[in-house]
């Protein structure tokens, strides 16, 4: 239990990855709360789980993991950035998931792998299962082939590639297991579904017997196209136009077009790979085909023929090849030969497609000439031949050769080329065929038109027939103008009519159903619908002719279906339960005998044939003679809905569906198969027969009945999928059939169970019926849900809001359907109202007027406002608690009304939210009460506090919302309200007006009575109203006419009247249309269509939403539309920037300021810009299609040249629309709008253009937004214009805005803009920075804090800039850091190496264009040359503190920096260091000294492999895994053999530094990077372990390793050995183990002062690193340890003077007071210990070492190494044997401190007695004098301050006293620092000789002093806490012994505070015995431990 509780207190993301699954469980359970909590899909909490969600799914626990894929699924579903984790996850979901025995697992992997191609990561997720098909394990195999089926049928082939899936298939049919063979069928045949016949030839090959089964599958398959069930995030509206076509009956005229678009989408050439055959000809082709004899000939052509046999060929020059065939077909005279050469011609072509081309007009002359041959199969040939070459080109490329044989004297040639020609028209469209083209194809024909042969005349007419049919006539008449009016009637009556229909048949058939579509809206009569059914091939075709309903285009054929859907409801059938045995005679009676045998027959394929047979018998049957019932219970006869077999499964559900839909279709009928279709409408094979099934019983028996029964049937099953499917079925009947008759309470509580379901599936599909119902219902329906989880009510709401300002379709199914026309043609806007009204009143409304007591109404009115509230309350729970109220609400409306004029204004709101309530529970009925309630309401926009007014206004549209805007116009009330002289009142209700009326279409003519009110208010004293008023104006004249109000103004007074009227003419100007007349469905639309189709003018506010303007006029346009578009598109408007300056100035328009757009910004700027551009160019811009912009854009980058001028008038409004696109989703937009800017930049450059201010406000910062865009290419192109914005704007003028920018919330951004600055300092110098130096870089230096690593290293190299800019003096400027930041920048400062004066601008200016790394941008500059100067002087010096790694040549350095912050150059490593590799390899890199242990040959080996050794040496760094592999196994090979290992000598750094950085780029990219293979890493990690161990088993070349680089060495293999992911590896483990060992290798083998240097380096790096892992430095700490021990054996060869300073310079970063502020004491023990023993094997010579610490006297390290040597030179005399290792306490130093203890306790008592007081304090001074460190604190400490004072003061006058005599030299004495000092503070303890026999005193003292250290002593107040640093005990001291143990007494901390009241006085002599043992017993437990 007491782990349960450990982890319980933690965090979540802890939780999920704790070692106890439970812990883990309890996580995602949390998480999973979270995820559905979470409300904003872009919200920054999701971007914390991204590295947990794989963790989630790969569990090793089974429960754990369940919850886990819950949780996953949700994070997927719901969070924006799921995408990320795309490729981690479903490999998880492969390898862990997909292998679980439990079910629920592997569907919950697939769900996750659905719910990613969802949002957009197809291609990642098909990736990963087709690499799952190679998995060992048939399981995963098995369940990734079902996974991509299921994804396919869903999402369809357009989402899901087909290629890779169709390639890898026949594999999967040779597998040894069953399983994968039957699933890989499985997916073959829904492949199939998709793609047809495009299957076959790439299964060809499979085992026959497989192929057969499929082939018999195949057939089965209905030959309707397939739909995509599922769409993508970005494919909402597909969705909701595939509901909408599934609404209006999915008909064949839709079917075609998918099934055409399919075709364009999966074209079997493109599954097929490509074959060579150009190598594969015989050598001696060439030669044969010339050959003389036929037969060799023949042989050729037949290696040809066999080749192009392949149906795609690769390209090639296939020249030769063509040309000698066109020979054959030319020249031989065989004709056989001629045909074969044709075949192989039309062979290449269809091989070689669109590749053939450029041998079209080559071929085609010869093969027309060829016509001239009679024979039938040449002929045949030779028309294959061209028309597979037509194919390749276009009609236009060889129409010159056609044309030349149209005259030919031959009239086989003539012929042929006609109809030739006929057949290429047929692939022709309107466009591909231009006048152009036709008019001398035309004119040709008109010649044969009187040719005497008959057969070419007959072509003739049909080429001219098939293009009038292509073109129509229309475009051929004006060439058919010659022909005289006999022939033209003959023309067009007796053939071209033939010929048209001729066209269709074959366009039908080979054309993808061109023709059909158009021929279909011409059937008048309903045969054409059912006729499919008789000559389909299999009988599945029917279906869709059947259930699709009336065609959408088609009205004629809509009729007579639309009437026979009528006729059953009209009077519903009613039928009594028949019995078996009658059921079974009727049935007999009208199916076939063999039909009813085989019905319940065991053999399947016998109950497919018995149900085929049924099928034909019931398309035949008459409607009257249908035995409905009988039918369906001969169909549930046994084995009925429990069928096994899919295939008859579907039949039978067909089938029903054909009953349901022909016959006459009872309830009673309707319930013998209900059960049986929600049985099977979750099946995935039959799910969508079922549901069509379900459609037409839903058409037969109403939707209201059949939804009932099949909501509550499925229910009470447990399967979700079928729970799932039928709500989703439902939802679109509900779109189909209207809402009309809906009993929605009916489905609320099962809802409300689906809302409640485990299964996602299910929550999904009744939240998308929610939708649905939504739409008709609007926000009533959420009452219903209130009660719910947040979560799940946020779900709810998120749908709402997508449905929110959509209109429900037209039924296009049920009989309401032509009531429902008619209603719409009633041109009121009642009837958007009513659309509403309808809906809501199927809510299920209460009767609330007998809870309206009289009580209640007397309380409301009562004097008391208490007792007023209280009855308001209770009114408002009534209501609440009801939920939907009838109209009759008693007597409340008179009370409600006296409320409103409450003098207490809280009473006045609450009413108005009670009103406001009653609104929303009344719905439509609410008409009635406008008059009593609703108009006393709009008194209320009059009130003069803010919130009343908001209040009523949110009220009225409350109540406007449920009654229409009718009942409000009529009357004098409104115009009544106007006339009021209130401000509030008036500008509230004109600004109410303004946004309403544009939505009529429709009002009374009583509006007319508000408009010389209105024309009061154009001259209202108030500004506000004048312009609410003038607002108002066009919503006004839009319904009244511009001449009504002109009249009105008539009656004003004259002055007033000029003023109106004007205003009148520019409300004219901006009138906005009505809205149109909804056709069909789109009644409630009146927020978004309605609006101005013209802008509004400036000052025009009211929110119309950008999209539909000047939608209509372009359609009618045409071509009148392409003329429009010639000329200029930006009109220069003199002086119109100057003056929208000065408006903004003087705030008469908005200031260009927002967040985000608000529409009347964009209304504004949509104004501004009718007058500077092309009306057709602001149409588009404004356009609500995204593409409309693309090419608006296009259109202005042609034309930026040459109307430059222009463009510059109005630089500011076209600036102004890009910001608007910077607000956009759509990445085409933003890119295609980023590249006009680079161009409008550059042309502004040119042009010495300087852009104002006021154009650099409205644009700079939302350009700044983008930098922090997380697409790459988007960045980049952001970063290129703010660098061309310096040459047209001031460059200190842009730095504030970056400034700005470096606020963000955005890393990116941050990080960027940082960069920026940097660039801008780097450039510019320091006056860039605004407002001032200090200022700025004071803000830039914040951000050296910052958590991103982006940020922080930008941040740096900013400040590096300014350095580089201004030197030392930055640090003033930057201000004060905190220790750790400051300590980043001076390591980043001298990483840089200052820039020389040499590098100018000019040449940094071109690399800052487009850096790899923006990072980087202004660090690639150190001087090479002074690299290896600097090398050698830190060499010879050895003095490598002066930089963190002096040794690094400078291309490693800076690309360390790179790679630390860019994983994106990863890759471009090796480059950067092959460009300057002779610079890298200059002999100077060698230092002297070491050559020289090198063997003699060395300088011809160096010489002979340097370079190539460099080389492979740059190419371990690679960010490519293989390569670097390779790269290493090259060295590997070097250093295992000892006779060329040598020649690794002096790169020995390099390849160090080359290898941390392959570590740091695995750490951080490659484990990150889940498309790299795990094992790929591993064998990378063991390559570099196994090279480093070589390489450190060899002394002479480990001891060249300089110290910076094993700093970062040792700390690359730390990392490395703390990597929790590396654990996750396969063998990871042992990995970590070889790490170990080399760790172990490189302390033993290196230089030891170098890695000594390095390890007190990296403490020093790791303490102050707090981000760091306390781990890591515990690390650094037990390799320092096991250096000490070694010290011994290595104190010789050891630079003591460099470790010394080492040490210095760690003490000086942490004195003693904050190294005891650690939390761990082991920094500190682990210095000392190092101290100490180099005093131990030193001795006093120790002293001599500190050469290179400049100012000795600050540092703390002398003082403590003379303490050291002066207690270890008083013991030498004394010193007994070596003590262990662990250094037990030694009875001979307690000795000398019982020593001086003794000395020092003799002075005080003499000091303390009367007598003896001088010549104690004498005796101190000497002793001080000559022990000048000694430590008098612990003596002093426990006395009063007066002793103090006087030992102090007597000590003074001593001194004086001896100076007066002569001074005595102290020079040479070392400065006192009693804080300072190390003596051991238990020096007042008094040991005896022997060190045994202590009185209990001591033990107290020493106990005291050891509790003060450790914080357990309370002092009295009296007592002050002696300073940390005297504290500090030397390493010597036995007390330092014990404080390393302190630890231990934590624990009896108790028995420490009980006896705290003994050890005030130090002084003590004598205490209890038990006291006494106790404690000698305490002390020997921690002298046990300690040893």
């Amino acid at each position: 239990m007491g782990d349960d509780s450990e982890w319980m207190k933690l965090p979540m993301d802890q939780k999920c990855e704790h070692k106890i699954w439970k812990a883990r469980l309890n996580g995602y359970e949390e998480a999973l709360k979270l995820f559905h909590r979470i409300k904003d899909e872009k919200s920054p909490e999701w971007g914390k789980y991204l590295g947990l969600i794989k963790k989630f799914v790969t569990d090793s626990n089974a429960v754990a993991q369940l919850k886990g894929l819950e949780a996953a699924l949700a994070f997927i579903e719901n969070a924006h950035v799921a995408g990320k984790t795309t490729g981690e996850v479903v490999s998880g979901v492969v390898g862990k998931v997909f292998n679980q025995p439990k079910a629920r697992a592997k569907e919950l992997g697939t769900d996750i792998c659905l719910m990613y191609i969802e949002i957009e990561k197809a291609e990642v997720v098909q990736d990963e299962l087709i690499k799952g098909l190679d998995n060992k394990n048939p399981k995963i195999v098995v369940a990734c082939i079902e996974t991509l089926r299921k994804a396919l049928c869903d999402f369809g082939s357009k989402i899901i590639t087909l290629k890779p899936v169709v390639k890898v298939l026949p594999k999967q049919f040779e597998s040894r297991e069953k399983a994968v063979r039957d699933e890989a069928r499985l997916l073959a045949v829904e492949i199939y579904r998709w793609i047809r016949d495009a299957l076959r030839t790439p299964l060809q090959n499979i085992n026959s017997v497989q192929l057969k089964e499929l082939e018999e599958e195949w057939v089965k398959l209905p030959t309707a196209a397939p739909k995509q069930t599922r769409f993508l995030r970005s494919q909402q509206d597909l969705k909701a136009k595939f509901e909408q076509q599934q609404a209006e009956g999915g008909d064949e005229v839709d079917g075609d077009d998918d099934d055409e678009a399919e075709a364009a989408q999966v074209d079997p050439y493109e599954l097929l790979e490509a074959v060579e055959i150009l190598s594969k000809l015989p050598k001696d082709f060439y030669e044969k085909i010339e050959a003389k004899k036929w037969q060799e000939r023949k042989e050729a052509l037949e290696a040809v023929e066999a080749l192009i046999k392949n149906p795609k060929l690769e390209s090639g020059d296939y020249g030769d090849l063509v040309r000698a065939l066109k020979k054959v077909i030319g020249k031989d005279a065989n004709v056989m030969l001629v045909a074969m050469a044709a075949k192989c011609l039309a062979g290449l072509a269809a091989g070689l497609r669109k590749k053939f081309g450029t041998y079209a007009g080559l071929v085609v002359p010869t093969i027309l000439e060829k016509f001239k041959e009679k024979k039938p199969q040449v002929v045949l040939a030779l028309q294959e031949a061209i028309d597979a070459v037509f194919l390749t080109t276009t009609l236009q490329n060889i129409s010159e050769d056609v044309l030349s044989v149209m005259d030919n004297k031959n009239p086989s040639i003539k012929q042929q080329a006609s109809l030739f020609l006929a057949r290429s028209f047929r692939h022709c469209t309107p466009s591909t065929l231009p006048k152009i083209v036709l008019k001398p194809f035309c004119a040709a024909f008109l010649k044969q038109v009187n040719d005497s042969a008959p057969e070419v005349r007959d072509a003739a007419f049909e080429a001219l027939g098939t293009a009038m049919k292509v073109v129509g006539e229309k475009a051929v008449n004006p060439f058919l103008t010659d022909v005289d009016k006999l022939k033209l009637d003959k023309v067009k009556i007796c053939l071209i009519k033939e010929c048209a229909d001729k066209v269709e048949l074959v366009g039908t058939k080979g054309g993808g159903g061109g023709g059909e579509k158009k021929a279909k809206p011409a059937a008048k009569a309903p045969p054409p619908v059912e006729a499919p059914a008789k000559p389909s091939g299999p009988p599945k075709k029917a279906p869709p002719a059947k259930t699709a309903g009336p065609p959408k285009k088609g009205k004629p054929a809509s009729a007579p279906s639309a009437k026979s859907k009528k006729a059953p409801d009209t009077k519903e059938i009613v039928e009594t339960e028949l019995s078996p045995e009658v059921c079974e005679e009727k049935a007999a009676a009208v199916l076939p005998a063999s039909c009813m045998q085989l019905l319940d027959s065991s053999n399947w394929k016998e109950r497919l044939a018995s149900m085929e047979e049924f099928q034909k018998a019931v398309e035949q049957m008459d409607k009257s003679e249908m035995p409905c019932q009988a039918l369906v219970k001969m169909l549930a006869k046994k084995p009925g809905w429990k069928e096994t077999n899919f295939q008859v499964m579907q039949m039978k559900l067909h089938i029903v569906g054909l009953i349901a839909q022909k016959g006459s279709f009872s309830k009673t009928s309707a319930l013998v198969v209900l059960d049986g279709l929600v049985d099977k409408i979750g099946d995935v094979k039959c799910g969508s027969n079922a549901k069509e099934a379900l459609t037409v019983i839903g058409v037969a028996c109403s939707l209201p009945w059949t939804a009932e029964q099949v909501v509550s049937m499925a229910f009470a099953q447990k399967n979700p999928k079928n729970q799932a499917e039928t709500l989703n079925w439902l939802a679109n009947a509900m779109k189909e059939f209207g809402f009309a008759g809906i009993n929605v309470k009916a489905f609320i509580n099962n809802v409300k169970t689906a809302l409640g379901a485990t299964n996602p599936a299910v929550r999904t599909s009744a939240i998308a019926l929610l939708g649905v119902m939504y739409l008709y219902m609007g926000a009533p329906l959420r009452m219903f849900f209130e009660d719910e989880k947040p979560a799940l009510l946020s779900q709810i709401d998120a749908e709402f809001e997508k449905m929110q300002g959509q209109s429900p379709p037209a039924p296009i199914r049920g009989t309401k359907k032509a009531g429902a026309d008619e209603e719409g043609d009633a041109a009121e806007e009642e009837e958007v109202d009513s659309g509403a009204g309808d809906s809501v009143d199927v809510l299920p409304r209460t009767d609330i007027s007998d809870k309206i007591t009289l009580d209640m109404v007397s309380k409301i009115s009562d004097k008391n406002w208490k007792i007023r509230k209280e009855g308001l309350d209770e009114v408002a729970a009534v209501i609440s608690e009801a939920k939907f109220i009838q109209a009759n609400i008693g007597e409340l409306p008179m009370a409600l009304k006296g409320r409103l004029s409450d003098s207490n204004k809280l009473l006045v709101q609450q009413a108005l939210n009670i009103l406001q309530q009653i609104a929303t529970a009344m719905g439509p009925s609410l008409k009635q009460h406008v008059k009593n309630m609703g108009i006393p309401v709009i008194t209320f926009l009059g009130d003069s506090k803010a919130n009343v007014r908001a209040a009523a206004l949110s009220t009225l549209n409350a109540w406007v919302e449920q009654t229409g805007m009718k009942e409000w116009l009529e009357g004098e009330d409104l115009s009544e309200e106007l006339k009021k002289e209130n401000p509030f009142l008036r500008q509230e209700l004109l600004g109410w007006l303004a946004e309403k009326l544009p939505t009529l279409r429709t009002v009374p003519t009583d509006l007319m009575l508000c408009v010389p009110h209105l024309y009061t208010c154009l001259e209202d004293r108030s500004g506000d109203v004048r312009r609410k008023a003038q607002d108002a104006l066009p919503s006004f004249m839009m319904h009244l006419g511009y001449e009504k109000m002109i009249k009105a103004a008539g009656k004003l007074k004259p002055a007033s009247k000029d003023q109106v009227v004007g205003m009148l003419e520019k409300a004219r100007a901006v009138m906005p249309a009505k809205p149109a007349v909804p056709v069909k469905a789109a009644a409630s639309k009146p927020a978004s269509s309605a609006p101005a189709a013209k802008p509004a003018s400036g000052s025009c506010t009211f929110p119309l939403t950008t999209g539909v303007v000047g939608k209509k006029p372009p359609v009618k346009a045409g071509a009148k539309d392409e003329e429009d578009k010639s000329g200029p598109i930006f009109i220069h408007v003199p002086n119109g920037k100057e003056q929208r300056i000065k408006e903004e100035k003087t705030l008469k328009i908005l200031k260009w300021n927002f967040t985000t757009p608000r529409d009347e910004y964009v209304e504004q700027l949509k104004a501004q810009m009718s007058t500077c551009l092309a009306k057709w160019l602001q149409d588009e811009l404004f356009h609500f299609d995204f593409q409309r912009h693309v090419k608006a854009i296009g259109a202005m980058i042609e034309h930026m040249a040459p109307e430059c001028e222009a463009v510059i008038s109005c630089l500011d409004l076209i600036l102004k629309w890009f910001t608007l696109r910077f607000f956009d989703t759509n990445t085409s937009v933003l890119m295609k709008a980023l590249e006009f800017l680079k161009l409008l930049f550059t042309m502004l450059s040119r042009k010495n253009y300087q852009l104002n201010d006021y154009e650099a406000s409205s644009f700079i910062p939302y350009l700044i937004l983008k930098v922090g865009e997380s697409k790459d290419v988007v960045r980049k192109d952001v970063r290129a214009i703010l660098t061309m914005l310096c040459k047209v704007y001031a460059a200190s003028k842009v730095f504030p805005f970056l400034m700005e920018g470096t606020k963000s919330k955005n890393s990116k951004q941050r990080s960027e803009c940082l960069d920026e600055l940097g660039c801008l300092i780097e450039n510019f110098g320091m006056n860039v920075c605004q407002p001032t130096p200090a200022k700025a870089l004071k803000e830039i230096a914040v951000h050296i804090g910052d958590r991103d690593t982006t940020v922080r290293n930008a941040a740096l190299n900013t400040v590096v800039a300014a350095y580089n800019a201004c030197g030392d003096q930055v640090f003033k400027l930057i201000g004060k850091l905190s220790e750790k930041e400051m300590s980043m920048l001076e390591e980043r400062i001298k990483r840089s190496a200052k820039k020389t004066p040499a590098a100018s601008a000019k040449q940094e200016r071109p690399q800052r264009e487009h850096p790899a790394n923006p990072n980087a941008t202004f660090l690639r500059k150190p001087a090479q040359e002074e690299v290896p100067n600097k090398l050698n002087q830190a060499r010879a010096q050895n003095a490598h503190l002066e930089q963190s790694a002096p040794s690094i040549p400078k291309e490693f350095q800076l690309d360390l920096d790179v790679f630390e912050n860019n994983h994106t150059c990863a890759r471009e490593i090796p480059d950067l260091v092959q460009h300057k590799l002779d610079e890298v390899l200059e002999p100077v890199m060698i230092p002297e000294r070491k050559i020289r242990s090198v063997s003699p040959h060395f300088d011809d080996i160096h010489n002979s492999t340097a370079s190539t050794i460099n080389f492979v040496i740059s190419q371990v760094a690679s960010g490519d895994i293989n390569t670097s592999i390779q790269a290493l196994a090259q060295i590997d090979e070097v250093l295992r053999q000892a006779d060329k290992a040598e020649a690794m000598s002096g790169h020995i750094d390099q390849f160090l530094i080359a290898t941390f950085m392959q570590l740091r780029l695995i750490y951080n990219t490659h484990m990150a990077d889940d498309r790299l293979d795990k094992k790929d890493i591993f064998k990378l990690y063991s390559c570099i372990i196994g090279n480093m161990l070589s390489l450190f088993s060899m002394e002479i070349l480990a001891r060249e390793a300089s110290m910076g680089v094993l700093k970062d060495l040792m700390h690359g293999l730390i990392t490395l050995m703390l990597d929790s992911r590396v654990e996750d590896i396969e063998d990871g483990q042992q990995l970590i183990r070889s790490v170990n060992l080399l760790v172990v290798r490189v302390l033993e083998k290196s230089d030891q002062t170098n890695i000594l240097s390095a390890l007190l380096v990296l403490l020093q790096d790791s303490l102050i690193s707090t981000a760091g892992s306390p781990m890591f430095s515990e690390l650094v700490m037990k390799c320092l340890w096991r250096m000490i021990r070694f010290l011994p054996q290595t104190i010789n060869s050891i630079n003591l003077d460099r470790i010394l300073l080492d040490v210095h310079n760690f003490m000086k970063v942490f004195p003693k007071e904050k190294l005891k502020q650690l939390k761990s004491d082991v920094p500190h023990r682990t210095l000392k210990t190092l101290l100490h023993t180099l005093c131990r094997l030193t001795g006093a010579k120790i002293l001599e070492h500190m050469s290179m610490i400049e100012n000795r006297n600050e540092s703390e390290l002398e003082a403590h190494l003379r303490r050291v040597v002066k207690h270890s030179a008083n013991l030498s005399g004394l010193k007994s044997d070596k003590c262990s290792e662990k250094g037990a306490l030694r009875s001979d130093d307690k000795v000398i401190m019982a020593k001086v203890s003794d000395i020092l306790s003799e002075i005080f008592k003499k000091i303390g007695s009367k007598e003896n007081t001088k010549e104690g304090l004498t005796e101190l001074y000497e002793y001080k004098q000559k022990y000048s460190d000694a430590d008098l604190e612990p003596f002093l400490r426990n006395t009063s301050q007066f002793f103090q004072s006087y030992v102090e003061r007597g000590l003074r006058m001593i001194e004086s006293e001896r100076e007066g005599k002569g001074r005595i030299q102290t020079s040479t004495v070392i400065p006192q620092h009693s804080t300072d000092s190390y003596l051991p503070s238990s020096s007042t303890v008094p040991i005896s000789s022997n060190g045994e026999d202590m009185n209990a005193a001591a033990y107290y003292e020493r106990l005291k002093i050891l509790r003060q250290r450790r914080g357990l002593e309370n002092s009295t107040p009296e007592e002050d806490r002696p300073p940390l640093s005297s504290l500090r005990p030397s390493v010597a001291s036995s007390t330092d012994m014990l404080h390393s143990k302190l630890s231990q007494l934590k624990e009896s901390r108790e028995h420490f505070q009980q006896e705290q009241s003994h050890s005030h006085s130090p002084t003590r002599s004598s205490s209890p015995a038990s006291n006494l043992d106790d404690l000698k017993k305490r002390l020997e437990r921690i002298k046990s431990n300690r040893q």
